[in-house]
């Protein structure tokens, strides 16, 4: 018996690969060439006296509410011009992140066919974290001066944040503000809608970024993605015995889903957890429920979360 149940794994393992091969190999065949421009170096090269040409070049830069002199000051800011001087020993050549863009792209192309390529503007800005990357139809920007590595001189924030300022992040960063355009928003305030939801972008991520790994796509480091899976079961049993699922109470919110530097059980585990572990667990129920049914991708995004928890089949690994 457990000789034939290893063969049925094993043939179902090949066929998913086979599967997989099969996706990949359509998306590189995939004509796309993608479009940056590098406004931070266009606007920080520009001499003072030729601000008007870049002001014509990218309009939606300039607010026309501030005066010149306010870009004139930029332009000519020791810290700025510092900043800019960071961003180029890091990014002088953008080649290599500009291909993997283009990969990325062909993902979106390939699972939203009607979806236009946008053109990838990048740019130095306030140090914005909650807007690192932003998917706006036809442009997408990206603020490279928070993409320094986590352990920048510049960087005052705490480690929970830092550890996703690297390069490794820009195109998941992306997915989650393209993901936001698929996936409608939450209607219901319970915590398994907020699960579901997140679950959805990280699911998202999955397909658009095959080679990343879990702990990429989640913004976790190895450590905590390990965590994450070696509690799956106690966490599980956890919401399940303090009926935390269908809860209204918002401050589950803060305590599961939103970015913290731990989640709160009001346990000794705390300090081990990472933040997030609600969207990691609603994560694993979208993969089961995808797994278990055969939905189209664009259907799966818009299924409620009941529904999804339900057809999920969702069993915590011990």
């Amino acid at each position: 018996m457990k000789k034939y149940l290893f063969l049925v794994a094993f043939c179902l393992f090949i066929l998913s690969c086979d599967k997989k091969n099969k996706v990949e190999s359509a998306v590189a065949a995939i004509p796309l060439k993608l479009k940056v421009a590098r406004f931070d170096k266009i606007f920080f090269e520009t001499p003072p006296q030729d601000l008007e040409k870049v002001k014509k070049q990218f309009p939606f830069f300039f607010p026309p509410e501030n005066d010149n002199s306010v870009w004139l000051n930029k332009m000519q800011d020791p810290l700025w011009k510092e900043l800019f001087t960071e961003v180029q020993k890091k990014y002088g050549d953008f080649e290599p992140v500009k291909q993997e863009l283009e990969t990325l792209f062909k993902h979106i192309k390939y699972y939203f066919p009607a979806t236009k390529t946008p053109k990838v503007i990048t740019i130095i800005s306030e140090m914005d974290y909650k807007n690192k990357a932003i998917y706006a139809d036809s442009l997408v920007v990206i603020s490279l001066e928070l993409y320094l590595g986590a352990n920048h001189k510049f960087y005052q924030f705490p480690n929970y944040l830092k550890q996703n300022f690297d390069e490794r992040q820009i195109a998941p960063d992306i997915v989650t503000s393209f993901s936001e355009r698929q996936i409608p928003p939450v209607s219901d305030k319970n915590l398994l809608s907020q699960m579901i939801y997140y679950g959805k972008q990280l699911y998202l991520k999955d397909l658009l970024l095959p080679d990343y790994t879990d702990a990429e796509k989640m913004g976790y480091t190895p450590k905590q993605i390990t965590w994450c899976q070696e509690n799956e079961s106690y966490m599980w049993r956890y919401f399940i015995e303090k009926e935390m699922l269908y809860s209204n109470d918002q401050k589950l919110i803060s305590r599961f889903i939103n970015p913290a530097p731990f989640s709160k059980f009001y346990l000794e585990i705390d300090n081990e957890s990472p933040g997030k572990v609600g969207a990691w667990i609603g994560w694993q129920m979208v993969r089961s429920y995808a797994k278990n049914n055969d939905v189209p991708l664009v259907n799966l995004l818009k299924t409620d979360a009941k529904e999804i928890f339900v057809k999920s089949k969702y069993k915590p690994k011990k």
